[in-house]
């Protein structure tokens, strides 16, 4: 596998995982979920990251996750699955699996609990030891906010040079970085937003496209900035990747997954329940999220 079979160019919902009453999965909701998103020209979805609560679930859980999203993803969308653990042994033996089921790409998160020993030799040793036993390709999640793990442009680039590491979802938001990342790393190496708050900007220095927690909620404004781009529409991109700022700040950074999953319940989907330690939001939350959501044009 070398790093141009597959083009990640587009927009990739992150999509939540759906728990029932009883606090299990729900394979129903997750299929009602991705039937919907489905019906928009979306590349793909990822399926357990951040988003999908990955580290609240068990290792059935992941593997029922991953079995019941194969199954509602038609072929002609890509299913990236998260399988970074804090191990490189047990993301090795993860990664493999979820390709068993049939993911196209697995995603990669920087583990994080040793952090002061996680420096750039470390990384390389751990991204290529997954890399080289994967069967599919292998894309590294930068997400500092999470992990305390901010990865140097010079480190990203040292990984782009492995012909099974096809690319990076960069959550941090450094613009000038993602510049130098282009800069810096293999030709082939694809550069996704890992946040809709700076869609555009990750655009215009070279990231092919954007893995969205607002695209859950908003699959269309995000395809439209996208589309916008590509177009050299920039008035129309600027307006609306201006729009969006507020309710994907909502969903994100100030109340993150329970917002996100209170959203989709507001938009008719399956939101739900969020898994302890997260809460729920309260009521007035809640209203001010659906004030948000009214004055962003989404509901």
């Amino acid at each position: 596998m070398t790093q141009h079979l597959i083009k990640l160019n587009g927009i990739f919902p992150p999509i939540p995982t759906s728990f029932g009453p009883d606090g299990n999965i729900s394979a129903q909701a997750i299929t009602k979920n991705l039937e919907y998103w489905n019906g928009f020209a979306l590349r793909g979805y990822i399926v357990l990251g951040s988003n999908g609560e990955f580290v609240m679930l068990t290792e059935p859980e992941k593997l029922q996750v991953f079995e019941v999203a194969r199954a509602a993803i038609p072929s002609d969308k890509l299913m990236i699955a998260g399988t970074g653990c804090q191990s490189t042994v047990e993301t090795t033996a993860l990664t493999k699996k979820a390709a068993a089921i049939g993911a196209d790409l697995t995603l990669v998160l920087t583990p994080s609990y040793y952090r002061g020993r996680m420096d750039k030799e470390a990384m390389i040793k751990h991204y290529f030891t997954v890399a080289d036993s994967s069967t599919v390709p292998v894309l590294i999640y930068n997400m500092p906010a999470c992990t305390g793990i901010d990865l140097s442009a010079d480190t990203i680039a040292a990984l782009s040079r492995h012909s099974n590491i096809v690319g990076i979802k960069d959550s941090g938001g450094n613009i000038v970085k993602m510049g130098e990342v282009r800069r810096l790393a293999d030709p082939g190496f694809q550069i996704l937003a890992g946040s809709a708050s700076f869609l555009l900007p990750a655009l215009s220095v070279g990231a092919v496209g954007g893995i969205l927690a607002m695209a859950n909620i908003a699959p269309g404004k995000c395809l439209d900035i996208y589309q916008y781009f590509l177009d050299g529409e920039w008035e129309k991109a600027r307006d609306l990747q201006v729009q969006i700022i507020p309710v994907n700040n909502a969903i994100t950074s100030v109340w993150g997954v329970p917002a996100l999953k209170a959203a989709l319940d507001m938009l008719g989907l399956f939101g739900g329940q969020v898994r302890m330690p997260l809460l729920p939001l309260n009521e007035e939350i809640k209203r001010q999220l659906r004030d948000i959501l009214h004055e962003s044009d989404i509901i």
